[in-house]
C-alpha cells in the first residue's frame, strides 16, 4: 500500500482537514509550472498529486486548492452555467470542502452556511438526517461524496428537499458506478476492510448504481444528470485534469 493510501485510510478526516491546511501552500509552491490548470486558484501547475483510498489515480489532487477533479468540474459548471457568483442566495454546504470553504465564506452576496458533524469547517455541528433548519430556507446546497457515508440515505435526502426553496437546486454527488443498475447496500456490514472491497472505501456504506437518480425523485426533485464529457471539450478535460466518465447530479425543487 502507498504512503498516501496509508496515510487516507489510516488517518480520520478531521486531522486530515486540519493538516491540509498547512501542507496546501507548501504542495501549490512546490508543483507550481506548466501543465495543469487549476480553475478554481486559476494557476498552474507541473502536475498534479495521485490520490485514491483504492486505486491511485494520477494527477487527481491538485496543488494549494487541494481541489480533486470533481471538486474542478464543479467550479468551472458554477462559474459557467450559474449564477452562484454574483446572484444573492442563502447557500447550504454538507461537509464542506477545502477547495471552497473559504472561497464561498468570502463571497458577500451569499448567507453560506456549513453542516457537519465532525469537520473542523462546519459553522453547524449536525445530523443531516435531522438538519436544525426551518423548511424551504435555502437557494442553494451542496451534498457531494456524503450520501454514501450515511446509513439511512433516503431520511437525509428528505430532509435536503425539505430544508431547499421551491425553485431552488442542489448538486449532490456521490460515487456512481454507471454500470451497476441497481445500489448494492446491507447493513450487516460493519468491517471497515468488508466495507473497502465491496463499496470502494473504508467508511462507505453502499455502493450507488444508476438508480441513484430514482432515489433523489422519490424525495420529490427533479433530477438531471450532467456528464462531464457533455459538459467540457476534450482539451478542457486535459487542461483541467477532469474525470470525463463522472456525472454531476443535478437536483431541483419544483415551484
Amino acid at each position: 500500500m502507498s504512503l498516501i493510501r496509508l496515510i487516507l485510510n489510516r488517518i480520520p478526516r478531521p486531522i486530515l482537514i486540519r493538516a491540509s491546511m498547512y501542507f496546501m501552500p507548501l504542495a501549490g509552491f512546490f508543483y507550481r509550472g506548466k501543465g495543469l490548470i487549476d480553475p478554481i486558484n486559476g494557476r498552474s501547475y507541473r502536475k498534479f498529486l495521485p490520490y485514491g483510498y483504492g486505486r491511485l489515480r494520477e494527477n487527481a489532487l491538485s496543488p494549494a486548492t487541494m481541489s480533486l477533479e470533481r471538486h474542478r468540474a464543479l467550479w468551472l459548471f458554477l462559474k459557467r452555467r450559474t449564477d452562484f457568483f454574483k446572484k444573492p442566495a442563502a447557500v447550504l454546504h454538507i461537509a464542506p470542502e477545502q477547495a471552497f470553504y473559504k472561497r464561498f465564506k468570502r463571497l458577500k452576496h451569499l448567507e453560506y452556511i456549513t453542516v457537519d458533524l465532525h469537520s473542523p469547517l462546519a459553522d453547524v455541528k449536525a445530523d443531516i438526517t435531522h438538519l436544525p433548519f426551518d423548511d424551504n430556507r435555502f437557494d442553494v446546497i451542496f451534498c457531494n461524496h456524503v450520501l454514501e457515508h450515511i446509513p439511512d440515505d433516503r431520511k437525509a435526502i428528505s430532509e435536503l428537499y425539505r430544508v431547499m426553496k421551491p425553485g431552488g437546486y442542489g448538486i449532490f454527488q456521490i460515487p456512481l458506478d454507471k454500470n451497476r443498475e441497481k445500489t448494492f447496500e446491507d447493513p450487516s456490514i460493519t468491517d471497515p476492510s468488508k466495507r473497502a472491497e465491496l463499496f470502494g472505501q473504508y467508511d462507505h456504506v453502499r455502493i450507488y448504481g444508476r438508480d441513484y437518480f430514482k432515489r433523489l425523485r422519490e424525495a420529490g426533485f427533479g433530477t438531471e444528470a450532467l456528464e462531464i464529457k457533455a459538459l467540457f471539450t476534450p482539451d478542457e478535460i486535459e487542461k483541467f485534469a477532469l474525470d470525463k466518465e463522472e456525472i454531476l447530479p443535478l437536483v431541483k425543487k419544483p415551484l
